[in-house]
């Protein structure tokens, strides 16, 4: 199917993430940061990104800045539960804002992340 780059700080949302995919006979390559992620693109062109926004190192939001420059039709749909450094912030709407396809809250059942993904991919061809 598609080829997704998953970028998670905890390795309990990739690993769940990559089983939830990977049902649907999509490729999964994993990064824990947007530093990863971003290097990670680069190299592999996936279809889609399904990235965190609340991460240590570059957030997924600074990520999502970073390859709109240079690939502006990236497909990013961003995940999060909220955090960050001042306590509970919704991140979503600012990822929507900065170009994410589409956006999902944690946490969220497989047929809400199978839809998302199906949208993303559709949109993006």
């Amino acid at each position: 199917m598609a080829k997704i780059l998953v970028v998670d700080d905890e390795l309990q949302i990739r690993v769940m993430l990559k089983y939830m995919l990977e049902q649907d006979q999509h490729d999964v390559i994993e990064a824990q940061n947007g530093t990863d992620g971003s290097r990670l693109y680069r190299e592999t062109q996936p279809d889609l990104i399904i990235t965190d926004l609340v991460m240590p190192e570059k957030n997924g939001i600074d990520m999502l800045l970073e390859l709109r420059k240079d690939f502006p039709a990236v497909c990013v749909l961003a995940i999060s539960g909220g955090g960050g450094i001042t306590g509970a912030f919704d991140y979503l709407p600012i990822a929507k804002l900065v170009g994410a396809s589409d956006v999902l809250r944690k946490p969220f059942g497989m047929q809400e992340l199978r839809e998302a993904v199906r949208k993303a991919l559709d949109e993006a061809r």
